[in-house]
């Protein structure tokens, strides 16, 4: 039976306030040490539609959506966890909890594949706050009001927007220079809207954004993406709260206008659209024009199986969603509590797509969004003394790259591009893969 921990109009449920609802008592001890623990370094914020109706709680801890949300106490080292497990149980201040967790979240690389220090473009000579422009056809957005998020996943390669610590958190205030930057960049014909969750942000201030660039001074740009997990965790974003409608009559403006846009939903098991307000939500965007994209990582005790997957594509492609990737766990923040080998997630892949129509099939995975661009696996061979992988890139900051497949080698249990190693053209030496 699904028990609700709270229900009613859409609340954000952070780990304090969790422990003061009276459901709270059905969470396993180790699960509330882990809000009491955790949740100091690493984010928690739960919602009323998730733990009403995409939650089995007779199935926790080990139910999928319990675990994409709520924290384990294995998502920190054991010495980390210790360190600030002492401070919590001696009512440590909050200057000393702070300092602690700082320390710990910048061993979690907060911000991987070179975000920071090579993603950020510059306007007037100087990076330009709340942007990443990593390959040339796509310009990332991040607006200030939309780095939250209706709910916060746990593997989230997102989680230093969300820790409250503005020197790690990308975000931009002056919507302006969004248009000023499009302006000279003509080779961008995507913007992706991100965060966060843009679908926090009201339809108004969302409509100040993309409005502006929709003269013919902004021809160039075809598509208008909005990355977005409110569709599964609070799809009365699209159907029933107050500005609903005007969003839908925005996307309808844009589309008349010759462009596109683009939902791209993070859903990470089909449980999450297994609701029939997520499914009307998903209709009334297609009927307003929107195309629907999915993309989610491969986690494991979460979608760990190719039964999951093929199930998810499938219902999504019922449903009018088209699969779009299946990424590889990115290495930051709790990354050893959900990564999958490499070879292993090469065979879920393939034993998903295999079972699905060909509609299905646009799915591409496994896939690593490394620094030097997005890199999927092909091939694995076991060659004794390590395994081989070929790779390529479909999409690459040299865009040389992409499409040509090359040979990398590592461990079995290699998860990550930085434990792979690739030969020298010249000297035949082995190099670190860059």
């Amino acid at each position: 039976m699904n028990v609700p921990i709270a229900t009613g109009r859409y609340s954000a449920i952070g780990a304090d306030a969790l422990f003061r609802l009276p459901q709270a008592n059905r969470l396993p001890a180790e699960t509330r040490q882990a809000l009491a623990v955790v949740s100091k370094v690493l984010p928690f914020r739960v919602n009323t539609h998730v733990t009403s109706n995409l939650i089995d709680w007779d199935n926790v801890p080990d139910d999928p959506i319990f675990r994409l949300v709520f924290p384990a106490v294995e998502m920190l080292t054991k010495d980390d966890f210790d360190r600030m497990r002492k401070l919590v149980e001696a009512k440590a201040s909050p200057a000393e909890i702070a300092v602690a967790a700082a320390a710990i979240r910048s061993n979690l690389n907060p911000h991987p594949s070179g975000q920071r220090e090579h993603n950020v473009p510059e306007l007037d000579g100087e990076p330009v706050q709340g942007f990443q422009h990593k390959y040339r056809e796509t310009l990332l957005y991040f607006p200030a009001r939309g780095q939250t998020c209706h709910a916060y996943c746990t593997f989230c390669f997102r989680w230093a927007q969300f820790v409250g610590d503005t020197s790690l958190k990308f975000a931009s205030k002056e919507a302006q220079n969004l248009a000023r930057y499009l302006e000279s960049h003509r080779e961008v014909s995507d913007v992706l809207f991100t965060g966060g969750d843009p679908m926090i942000m009201a339809t108004h201030h969302l409509a100040e954004m993309i409005e502006p660039l929709l003269t013919a001074e902004f021809e160039h740009l075809q598509t208008f993406r909005i990355g977005t997990k409110s569709l599964t965790f609070w799809p009365q974003r699209f159907v029933t709260d107050s500005d609903a409608d005007d969003f839908l009559r925005l996307v309808e403006r844009i589309t008349r206008m010759g462009r596109n846009v683009a939902i791209m939903v993070h859903v990470n098991h089909w449980r999450e659209l297994d609701t029939p307000m997520a499914q009307r939500a998903i209709r009334r965007l297609r009927d307003a024009g929107a195309v629907l994209k999915s993309q989610g990582p491969l986690l494991r005790g979460i979608n760990d199986s190719a039964e999951v997957w093929a199930k998810n594509w499938t219902e999504q492609v019922r449903q009018g969603i088209h699969p779009y990737y299946m990424f590889v766990e990115r290495d930051t923040g709790p990354r050893q509590f959900f990564e999958v080998p490499l070879h292993e997630g090469l065979q879920i892949y393939r034993d998903a797509v295999s079972a699905v129509s060909g509609l299905a099939r646009s799915a591409r995975g496994p896939v690593m969004s490394a620094d030097p661009g997005k890199v999927e696996v092909l091939e694995v061979e076991d060659r004794g003394d390590s395994m081989h992988f070929l790779l390529q890139f479909l999409q690459a900051r040299d865009h040389g790259r992409v499409r040509r497949p090359f040979w990398a080698e590592g461990k079995k249990d290699a998860t990550w591009v930085s434990q792979l190693q690739v030969r020298d053209p010249v000297t035949q030496n082995l190099v670190p893969f860059s």
